[in-house]
């Protein structure tokens, strides 16, 4: 059974940068699509980015300039590198995988696992 643990959330100052991460334990992530996710009260979830089995990153227009999507094979870890941290970036952060996941976009059907989140804060 896949388990997917967020971790690297945290109090952070506008401006500054974070990496969360999202490991696998005992299981391994080759082969699945990886996305990160986030979630503001009374906000839909939606996505952020997202990367292939093969290394493809996508970003939605938000997160583009400023986030970096990588992985880890062998450590089982995908990662999300935030840079100029926003308030508006104070959001619960979720990290999901799937075979179909990021097949064409950051939302694109077919994330089958999900992460509990890792909440980020940050203040002005």
């Amino acid at each position: 059974q896949l388990r997917l643990v967020e971790s690297g959330g945290g109090l952070m100052q506008s401006g500054e940068s974070l990496r969360l991460s999202c490991e696998a334990p005992g299981y391994g992530l080759d082969f699945l699509g990886l996305g990160w996710f986030r979630q503001a009260p009374g906000k839909e979830r939606e996505g952020v980015s997202c990367i292939t089995s093969g290394g493809t990153t996508k970003y939605v227009d938000s997160a583009k300039g400023r986030f970096a999507i990588s992985r880890d094979n062998d450590k089982d870890t995908v990662y999300l590198q935030m840079n100029a941290l926003k308030p508006e970036d104070t959001v619960v952060y979720f990290c999901a995988a799937g075979l179909a996941a990021c097949d064409h976009a950051v939302s694109t059907p077919g994330y089958n696992d999900w992460g509990q989140g890792t909440q980020v804060t940050v203040s002005s």
